[in-house]
């Protein structure tokens, strides 16, 4: 299926359109309705019209959907909306192949511009792109065609794979180790010095040097302004698939499971540990040395002081599992109503003492 789709791609600009039993094919699915109907494009439900695709993800959007204009729809099962369908067991999926499909990412021309600045021994693969003003170290090792987008540093011994992005900007300090198929978007830092501090005998902080590296595994994803720190001794380690969001830090010696969802401003201390299929929500906080197993998920906002099972699902701060927090929020929403009685049941008492 998926070498189907890169045929798809690079068959793009001579045959745009695909009617839906090309869709099918390439996604997976089946037809309800007119297989010849052709498909331009890919749309929301709000924005389709004639000559497009949509697709329903959750059943609250059929009413939208049955207004929509679009000309197809993906769904889960057969649904009554007066257009012709595509049947697929994941319509999000089926929706995101085709959007791969009708836009495929751009790539600069491959070379390597005259105004970057390369070190000695460095080694560079096949149909590599060196933008303006990429800087390479020494003994870096550059894979088969991969992309540095302008302003990107490579420093001293750092190896990237194979179709990997580096995206303006993106840092990578001495040592870093990036698998293939990584993309890392703009201003990412991996690689910096951990966070790591003792006082002196003055009470000044003196500072312990961090020697390790990062090691980031296959197909990850890293977003803009995003920092991983180098270990103090040892890997720093994000494992295979693993996607995280913009304005994340993980802290040195940490340990990120396979196939894990890190959420922007998610905030995880130095030397946790973190399992396959973890999801982090937005702005949580994981105090060091914590451990979290494998398909645990933090709700948004949860403060983490203690290792967490495998498969719970926490709230709060400090976190508590999510049935807990449910009826700790239930409770504070309650507040004013039990602080209102509290003062009612107060003065019936002093009114009883009185008598």
């Amino acid at each position: 299926m998926l070498d189907s789709l890169k045929t798809r791609q690079r068959q793009r600009k001579e045959d745009p359109a695909l009617n839906l039993k090309e869709i099918a094919n390439l996604i997976g699915g089946t037809v309800r309705g007119d297989e010849s109907v052709e498909i331009q494009d890919v749309r929301s439900i709000e924005d389709a019209g004639e000559g497009h695709i949509t697709f329903l993800s959750k059943p609250k959007y059929l009413e939208a959907l049955s207004r929509s204009r679009a000309s197809a729809a993906i769904v889960q099962k057969e649904v009554d909306i007066g257009k012709a369908q595509v049947i697929v067991a994941n319509p999000v999926l089926g929706f995101a192949r085709l959007l791969a499909h009708f836009h495929p990412a751009s790539r600069p021309k491959p070379g390597v511009d005259p105004r970057a600045a390369l070190g000695e021994n460095v080694k560079l693969g096949k149909n590599v792109v060196v933008s303006a003003f990429v800087s390479l170290g020494s003994g870096v090792t550059i894979g088969d065609e991969t992309v540095l987008y302008p302003g990107a540093v490579v420093g001293d011994g750092c190896g990237v794979g194979n179709h990997c992005v580096l995206h303006p900007n993106v840092v990578l300090y001495p040592g870093t180790v990036v698998g293939n198929h990584v993309v890392l978007h703009a201003g990412a830092v991996i690689g910096a010095d951990g966070f790591g501090y003792t006082p002196d005998e003055q009470g000044r902080h003196f500072k312990i040097i961090q020697i390790g590296r990062v090691e980031i595994g296959d197909h990850v994803e890293v977003g803009a302004n995003t920092c991983i720190d180098r270990a103090n001794l040892g890997v720093t380690s994000i494992g295979e698939g693993t996607k995280i969001d913009n304005l994340a830090q993980i802290g040195h010696n940490c340990s990120v499971g396979p196939h894990s969802i890190i959420v922007s401003q998610a905030g995880i201390a130095g030397s946790c540990a973190l399992g396959h299929h973890v999801v982090v929500g937005g702005q949580v906080g994981i105090a060091d040395h914590v451990t979290v197993g494998d398909n645990a998920s933090l709700m948004s906002q949860t403060g983490i002081f203690r290792d967490v099972e495998s498969g719970a699902i926490y709230g709060g701060s400090p976190g508590v599992p999510h049935r807990e927090y449910g009826k700790q929020t239930a409770l504070i929403q309650r507040l004013p109503e039990l602080a209102d009685k509290i003062k009612a049941l107060e003065k019936r008492l002093n009114a009883i003492e009185k008598k």
